[in-house]
């Protein structure tokens, strides 16, 4: 073990793989640390929210206390730009010519399942991989938030939501929708349902609003309501709209303004009320459970300085604040970490692009601990940075006590309680990692993302230090091309099973005849 007064680069001695772990083959390496790297601002923080393009990893992060982790040697890459008609293949892939490699598919169109499996060797996993045909427009196209319901992966994409099977990617249904989906919720109800924004016109022209709703049951793929959104105050300034779902209540903020919404039927529930003599305007909206968060901006002044966030829990049948908790002066709400307990980031009004912290609030909402991650090289959202809704702030993750922060070479604890750094790694190599889950309260579970030179992995590293490491699904060589495209995107692990999409398609037919696969997924197969 490292020493407890120097826990951020000093990794611990080789030690043996991790005891009783139930996954196969093992694999370790030398030890890979660097010296600290200069901290990177995270992203140009908004004044008013509106869509980016993340430019680095999205990292949803499970970890868990004790030890002092390191990469293997052999998994070194050097970052690329995420092009794939520009990257050289994979060992053992198809040729960028569309001559396939031996045992390799073609790179001419999106291998199907079955020829996946064909060129499946020995110690890869098994995989599956969805193709989506539709004609997109010639644009960067958002593909929105992944559902699991059941035994379906469900996303829209453009104007249509699509659920494949998680067990072989099969189509199970699709809705079509008559212009392009604009907004969806974080996480559906209970039950499986969810309600989806979509523009108002069919065009992609400046000023088409984002004011239909349309409830729809993933289980089945049936659509229930459709319903304008209400528009007290001014009806043309619905362009940027944030949702969430809490229990059965829908929640929309937009045009510095909430309502909430029944799920079964769509009527209106309540308006979320301005506070501060209306100086403190709803902004966005968080939901989980049957939790639901407000968030405000409270401008008093033109002067940025003086102005302030606020955050406060609703009860979502009737709107009871249950608390509130108020930003220091000249500081705003930045991204949500998670609901239960609350964590947050808050960013400086006077510096949006670099000056940020995490805070930490109690049951009750009240202030439990700030702390500045910004001196471990942390950058804000793992260097993504806000844009588009405040849930989630990828790269992020509570559990165990502990507050987890990631990046693409550097993941690190802190305590819930008092924000001390208790322990991390740094790594000059610029992996992108996702680590998924706690394993026991031991060790966890990483994906690390593919490379324009190799494809991903997934596996588990123990806290006892370097040489713990130990392979758990070793992906396919056949579908790396199509999981480096993916390398910023959504993840879901569902019993055992990695579900990876994009965030972004790209409707240019520049970019084929290698096309974007439009969702992927590992699993361990039998040897």
């Amino acid at each position: 073990m490292s020493d407890p007064q120097q826990p951020w680069y000093a990794p611990g001695p080789p030690q043996q793989p991790v005891p009783g772990n139930p996954y196969a083959s093992e694999g370790g390496g030398p030890q890979g640390f660097g010296p600290p790297a200069v901290p990177t601002p995270p992203p140009r923080r908004r004044f008013g929210r509106g869509p980016v393009v993340a430019a680095v990893v999205a990292l949803v992060l499970v970890v868990v206390a004790g030890g002092v982790y390191a990469l293997s040697d052999q998994w070194r890459d050097e970052p690329a730009k995420p092009v794939a008609k520009e990257s050289p293949g994979p060992s053992g892939s198809a040729s960028p010519s569309g001559t396939p490699a031996a045992g390799g598919p073609e790179l001419s169109h999106i291998p199907t399942t079955k020829e996946v499996a064909a060129a499946r060797k020995p110690d890869e996993s098994t995989a599956w991989i969805a193709d989506d045909r539709t004609d997109l427009p010639q644009q960067i196209n958002k593909v929105h938030d992944l559902w699991i319901v059941g035994d379906t992966a469900v996303q829209a994409l453009h104007r249509k939501v699509t659920a494949y099977r998680l067990s072989d990617g099969a189509e199970v249904w699709n809705v079509d929708l008559p212009t392009s989906v604009c907004e969806t919720p974080a996480n559906p109800t209970p039950d499986g349902k969810v309600v989806v924004f979509h523009h108002e016109r069919p065009d992609n022209e400046r000023g088409n609003q984002c004011n239909r709703m349309r409830m729809i049951d993933l289980k089945t793929g049936k659509q229930g309501w459709s319903k304008e959104l209400d528009e007290p105050g001014d009806r043309d300034n619905t362009f940027i709209v944030h949702s969430a779902i809490s229990g059965d209540v829908l929640s929309v903020a937009r045009n510095m303004q909430a309502i909430t919404y029944r799920m079964e039927d769509g009527s209106k529930l309540y308006e979320i009320p301005r506070e501060h003599r209306n100086k403190c305007v709803p902004d966005d909206v968080a939901g989980g459970a049957a939790r639901l968060l407000v968030t405000s901006d409270c401008m008093i002044a033109i002067d940025r300085s003086k102005n302030y966030g606020q955050v406060r829990e609703l009860d979502p049948r009737t709107g009871k604040v249950l608390w509130r908790y108020r930003m220091k002066t000249g500081w705003s709400f930045g991204s949500l970490i998670s609901m239960d307990p609350v964590v947050f980031t808050t960013y400086n009004n006077e510096d949006t692009a670099s000056d940020w912290r995490i805070t930490v609030l109690d049951p009750e909402g009240k202030h439990r601990t700030t702390f500045d991650a910004r001196a471990k090289g942390f950058e804000h959202c793992a260097g993504e940075g806000a844009g588009g809704n405040i849930q989630p702030c990828r790269g992020t993750g509570v559990g165990k006590g502990l507050i987890m922060l990631g990046g693409t070479d550097q993941v690190g604890a802190y305590d819930l309680r008092t924000g001390k750094f208790l322990w991390g790694i740094k790594s000059e190599e610029l992996r992108r990692l996702y680590p998924l889950r706690a394993e026991d309260g031991k060790s966890m579970l990483i994906y690390e993302a593919a490379t324009s030179s190799r494809p991903g992995r997934t596996f588990l590293m123990g806290p006892r230090g370097a040489g713990t490491e130990t392979n758990v699904v070793k992906h396919p060589v056949a579908t790396a091309r199509w999981e480096y495209e993916m390398f910023m995107g959504h993840t879901a692990l569902v019993d055992g099973r990695l579900v990876l999409t994009s965030t972004h398609m790209s409707g240019d037919e520049d970019r084929k005849p290698v096309r974007e696969a439009r969702m992927l997924s590992f699993a361990p197969g039998a040897p």
